[in-house]
């Protein structure tokens, strides 16, 4: 098994893009610098960030470097980010000061107790106080102010208990009075307006960094995942600091994802496009995009994951892993010449080695150019280490029920659990179910007829798709084989992938509204609330609904619920479009008809349904009257 955290081992050959941004920051000397990692979820955003961490310190030379790595995410519900990363800020200048021995009593450790105080008073008059009026939404503030404005907030939305009120207010501001009173008395001398308070703190940031002759590179990670308050206040906080003298900020994250959380943050303000853009782009000097993977670096990814799994069963020396990592990772940097072969992949390791990765291999190659080209992986290296997983706990649980099958065969029948659609995956499972020894004929009708070039004609609406095609080609073939078997493995197949599938807690409102969703009734805050949570979710909104349709027979209500989801990403039209080929011609519905008629990826759809003999007249008349049919 495999597991699915950050590395700064390079299996991907994402060294050359890391050694370049190192280089950047250092030579950009004293000079501040912000640099963007975007890419989608599951990409190695968070491997490559380290990775320049772990570049930048073995290429420093004499340049002094702290390092501090803050993930918004683990502080969502907890703390406000604004106030966690600026606390995470002066705790490892702090750490520095003592490892360069610097006393409280020292001119340094002066500034800087008074740079901890303006910090301290930053924090509770803009970040604390607002809240007592309500201008924080959502924040979760520490301490005695929180308690203070707990009970405010609670006085608010319970008016009718006057008594108790009063009382849990007194009680919070007996405690409230002596912090704040604190603050106060510490503070008099930087009590001044909030525009000279921020020139001050990014003053003496900038001279404590330079007295200390260091320069701190914070690493921000999983901004994307969290909800769009805790991104944006990530945001607003860095946006303090940045710009400033020996400063590297280092921002892991989607764009997309971003862009969906300013327009959310700003929720009824009219943002045009380029000023959500111009928002992230504002924060970035050096925007670097993860380098989509080819076929070559899927091959090669595959390879030294099964190297490293034999690594730790005691079957394979780490010495010949890392050496066979060197030679296949210098290949990478040549494939753009010459394609990676099973035979060159092969010719870096030795006899022993060679016959221990035999299969392993011929499954990378086997697999690489669909993974790379299948819709629902494209590459993605956490989706194919998901996808390996998955097939070690096949094999496993194959071992234990005595069946002997093929890593090749598993694999395959893992990819199409995936990147098939529920209806293509139902027909097989019938079909097979319904053959004789479990060998369904039109599997080796389709292969035969494949090999020989011919054209190629699903057996099932399901199976008209490029995937399938595509799929049916690789090796190992299927026909022939009883593959009751492999269906009895894939009884978890919905669990396989479970975890990228999951919906968010905003993702789960939104199916909850969708469900009440009925014909006729379009909602358009509804389809806003879906922007907002960009284009992943929505996918997964709408394998949901398409799932409900199946189990509904498709009625209206569902049909225009999953509408609402294409109204607000238009791509995913040709998702619905597939669940809506599976419906069997006689089952097709006139009522749904009015509700798809007008929609662009619905056209070819309603055309071939207009051109089934099979389809029921009454449909055909509704196609009819509402795309103007002459």
């Amino acid at each position: 098994m495999w597991n699915d955290i950050e590395t700064t081992t390079d299996y991907l050959h994402f060294s050359v893009v890391s050694k370049t941004v190192a280089d950047f920051i250092i030579e950009s000397g004293d000079n501040p610098i912000s640099i963007g990692v975007s890419g989608s979820w599951g990409v190695g955003k968070s491997s490559m960030i380290k990775m320049i961490g772990k570049n930048l310190s073995e290429q420093s030379g004499d340049n002094k470097y702290i390092f501090l790595e803050f993930n918004a995410w683990l502080y969502q519900g907890y703390e406000d980010a604004k106030t966690a990363l600026l606390q995470s800020v002066t705790q490892k200048l702090t750490e520095e000061m003592q490892k360069q021995k610097i006393g409280k009593d020292d001119e340094l450790g002066k500034k800087f107790n008074k740079f901890l105080k303006r910090i301290n008073w930053f924090q509770v008059s803009k970040l604390a106080l607002p809240l007592l009026a309500g201008f924080i939404p959502g924040a979760a503030p520490i301490g005695v102010i929180a308690n203070f404005a707990n009970a405010v907030k609670n006085s608010w939305n319970n008016r009718d208990k006057k008594s108790e009120n009063g009382e849990a207010i007194n009680t919070a501001f007996e405690g409230l009075t002596p912090e704040l009173e604190n603050l106060l008395k510490e503070n008099e001398e930087i009590v001044e307006p909030v525009t000279k308070q921020i020139e001050e703190i990014r003053e003496e940031f900038e001279e404590i960094l330079g007295q200390l002759k260091v320069t701190l590179v914070v690493l921000v990670d999983d901004l994307d995942r969290c909800l769009p308050e805790t991104a944006i206040s990530t945001l607003e906080a860095m946006r303090l600091l940045l710009f400033v003298k020996r400063t590297a900020f280092i921002i892991a994250a989607d764009e997309q994802m971003i862009r969906n959380g300013v327009r959310a943050h700003f929720n009824g303000v009219e943002l045009s496009d380029g000023l959500v853009t111009s928002y992230f782009d504002k924060l970035i000097q050096v925007p670097i995009k993860i380098p989509h993977l080819g076929i070559a670096e899927v091959k090669v990814y595959i390879v030294l994951l099964f190297m490293e799994l034999e690594v730790r069963r005691g079957k394979l020396e780490q010495k010949i892993f890392s050496d066979a990592q060197s030679k296949l990772s210098s290949m990478l940097s040549k494939a753009w010449e010459d394609d990676i072969t099973v035979n060159k992949i092969e010719a870096v390791f030795d006899d022993s080695t060679k016959t221990l990765m035999k299969e392993s291999v011929l499954i990378a190659d086997q697999l690489a150019g669909i993974l790379v080209n299948a819709d629902n992986i494209k590459g993605n290296p956490r989706l194919i280490k998901r996808l390996l997983n998955a097939l070690e706990i096949r094999k496993k649980v194959a071992k234990f029920n005595g069946m002997t099958l093929d890593s090749g065969v598993l694999v395959k029948m893992l990819l199409f659990e995936r990147c098939a659609s529920e209806g293509a995956f139902d027909y097989l499972a019938k079909e097979t179910a319904n053959a004789v020894n479990g060998k369904p004929e039109f599997l080796q009708k389709l292969e035969d007829s494949l090999k020989n070039g011919e054209k190629y004609e699903a057996p099932d609406a399901a199976w008209n798709n490029d995937f399938v095609w595509n799929w049916l080609l690789i090796e190992p073939k299927l026909s022939g084989m009883d593959l009751r078997p492999l269906l009895y493995l894939s009884r978890d197949k919905v669990l396989s992938f479970a975890a990228y599938d999951e919906l968010s807690a905003k993702g789960e409102e939104l199916l909850t509204a969708l469900k009440k969703v009925k014909n006729g009734t379009y909602v358009k805050d509804l389809v806003e609330s879906i922007k907002s949570v960009g284009i992943k979710e929505a996918e997964k909104l709408l394998k949901r609904i398409i799932s409900l349709g199946r189990n509904e027979q498709w009625n209206a209500n569902i049909l225009f619920a999953a509408v609402h989801i294409t109204e607000a990403f238009s791509e995913l039209g040709r998702n619905l479009v597939s669940a809506l080929y599976e419906i069997p011609a006689k089952s097709r519905k006139a009522p749904i008809i009015p509700v798809i008629a007008e929609k662009e990826w619905a056209k070819d759809m309603l055309k071939q349904w207009y051109g089934d003999s099979e389809t029921p007249e009454s449909v055909k008349r509704a196609i009819s009257q509402n795309t103007q049919r002459k």
